[in-house]
């Protein structure tokens, strides 16, 4: 007999906050129109941030991401494809369904399955930071990399060809400048579901989450 999938898969992706504005939703073969928190959204729908913009967005899978700046991304399934700006992803502790969550870029895709990543893509580079626990990175070119907790990947992408070094460990200093001063960790409605963990494994403090 076969069993009813978990209630989490059976969710549609919602925006959850929408703290700074502009922000835009892109239903597919809809016109684009502002976003608003408790809006439901489908598969392949687009969101744009122009800055000061900014949001939150809950998948089908339960997993959540902020995005901010000047970002541009698709929703497809448990993935979301960056094409461009901001994004910190987490899956909350203790969830039940332990898919992957991924992000892709268009030079390499962040996996992670209960941890916190950071990426930045602009014209000039890209940045992938592990917030707390494993980011696994896996680039187009057939490079991978594992990230720990403080630990960066950064490609410069003002190079003739892409070079890709390994991860680098960021000073505690930084860490807590980023924390800080992070728009994407600070200024929502409610914290992040990892930020004491965040906080407990990096020894830093955030602003004002």
């Amino acid at each position: 007999m076969l069993q009813a999938a978990p209630a989490v898969l059976a969710r549609q992706p919602k925006v959850i906050d929408v703290p700074d504005r502009p922000a835009f939703v892109k239903l597919p073969g809809k016109t684009e129109t502002s976003a608003r928190s408790g809006q439901d959204l489908v598969e392949n729908t687009l969101l744009r941030t122009s800055k000061p913009g900014r949001m939150q967005i809950m998948l089908g899978t339960g997993r959540q991401f902020r995005m901010g700046g000047d970002a541009l991304l698709r929703l497809k399934g448990s993935t979301v494809q960056l094409q461009k700006g901001s994004l910190i992803g987490w899956i909350k502790p203790g969830l039940k369904n332990r898919q992957p969550f991924r992000i892709q870029t268009r030079l390499a895709t962040a996996s992670i399955q209960g941890t916190t990543v950071f990426i930045e893509l602009t014209d000039e580079k890209l940045k992938i930071f592990s917030w707390e626990g494993e980011v696994n990175v896996s680039t187009t070119s057939g490079e991978s990399y594992t990230l720990q907790g403080g630990e960066q990947l950064l490609v410069d992408l003002n190079q003739p060809t892409i070079s890709w070094s390994p991860p680098v460990k960021i000073k505690k200093s930084e860490v807590t400048r980023r924390l800080t001063k992070s728009r994407l960790i600070n200024g929502f409605s409610t914290p992040m579901d990892t930020l004491q963990d965040i906080e407990s494994e990096l020894g830093v403090k955030a602003l004002n989450p």
